[in-house]
């Protein structure tokens, strides 16, 4: 995946692949001669047409070499010719798949929970509304998804399976198509933007024919993300912050264009790591960190520990840092479901208005003398 004369050709492939990604993201635009209804998202658009409307998912994991584009027909619309050779889901939905637990929290906020068929891994899931019709048998357990249960898709037989892939070689969801189900592939968690990930919840408007009702939910929520901006745009990031915490040798840290190093930024704290570039996460030796962030005022530590005892037995040299004497150590992944599925991995995506505030009150909590953390837990 990362490179005689098998140079030249692998890059021949390669650009041959970027033109026809452009070219058909051209052709999709032309077909559907509208704007896109998406604002902060980098990789889904919404082109939105008389009885249909193109739905284009680009950048699904990291190196993708092609764009995915699917026509959601409604009900008596004409789909033009140039359109059909894509995949055509029927709106809206009366049944559907979803395999991340970030879709989840969507379904609900637009009241179509009852929708879902089948999810894998059912205990991941965190909802107490969406639990309840996993206990009473209205939602299948499916398998893994990497390993969806074909047979059992198949005699579920939703109108859509909505999953992700990690790279460019996805047998799972060929498999899938190739058993004559629609597959969609959503790319959400690509999203670095915490705006861009909520926005997704508009795909699902599309798909369940509530446009309108996902329109203003995430105007509400960009409302509230910009209020809390408000209340930190005098403030000066003067509180250090150190991330993460041992994974088997290697201490991961956000990345300066990470989802989560945003956060920090719009609640005004100062990342240790803010100036790395990239996304996602590095690892790095526990003498690294040591060495840079001792001094920090605040730690967000990543795992499920209740206590600092329970964080110091994890690993005694915790305790050398200034923020685990000082007792300023927060987690957001302490809060579990019934099942043990983690609610700030479920929900936070889709709603960063709430993420935002957690981190502003943990910072500046003057700010916010009456909020009530969502999903942060300060360590006792």
């Amino acid at each position: 995946m990362r490179f005689s004369f098998y140079k030249v050709l692998l890059i021949c492939v390669l650009f041959s692949f970027i033109g026809c990604k452009k070219n058909e993201t051209k052709e999709v635009i032309n077909a559907v001669n509208t704007t896109n209804s998406i604002q902060y998202s980098k990789s889904l658009a919404i082109h939105k047409h008389n009885g249909y409307s193109v739905v284009t998912v680009s950048n699904p994991w990291p190196d993708a070499v092609k764009n995915f584009v699917y026509v959601l027909k409604e009900k008596n619309g004409i789909v033009p010719d140039s359109l059909q050779k894509y995949t055509q889901i029927n709106v809206p939905l009366k049944s559907i798949v979803v395999t991340s637990t970030t879709n989840i929290p969507f379904l609900e906020m637009l009241g179509v929970e009852k929708s879902l068929v089948g999810f894998p891994h059912t205990d991941y899931v965190s909802s107490e509304k969406t639990r309840a019709l996993i206990d009473v048998g209205s939602v299948k357990n499916v398998g893994q998804n990497e390993k969806l249960n074909i047979e059992q898709l198949i005699e579920l037989s939703p109108e859509l399976i909505v999953t992700f892939g990690i790279d460019n070689n996805n047998p799972s969801i060929e498999n899938l198509q190739k058993s004559g189900l629609k597959v969609l592939i959503q790319a959400d968690w690509m999203e670095q933007s915490p705006l861009g990930k909520a926005e997704w919840l508009k795909l699902y408007g599309v798909l369940f024919g509530k446009e309108k009702e996902a329109n203003q939910l995430f105007d509400n929520i960009v409302k509230e993300y910009n209020n809390a901006l408000a209340l930190v745009a005098n403030k000066k990031p003067t509180s250090t912050v150190l991330y993460g915490s041992m994974y088997q040798d290697q201490w991961y840290v956000a990345r300066g264009s990470s989802w989560v190093a945003q956060f920090m930024k719009d609640a005004k704290a100062d990342y240790f790591w803010k100036n790395l570039e990239g996304t996602g996460s590095l690892g790095l030796s526990f003498e690294n960190i040591l060495d840079k962030a001792k001094t920090a005022n605040f730690w967000i530590a990543t795992g499920s520990f209740k206590s600092l005892s329970e964080l110091e037995k994890a690993n005694p040299h915790y305790s050398q840092f200034d923020a685990f004497i000082n007792k300023n150590i927060y987690t957001f992944e302490a809060k579990m479901g019934a099942t043990g599925g983690t609610i700030f991995y479920e929900l936070s995506p889709a709603r960063p208005d709430l993420v935002l505030k957690d981190y502003i009150k943990i910072f500046h909590p003057e700010l916010l003398p009456d909020y009530t953390f969502t999903f942060a837990q300060k360590l006792n």
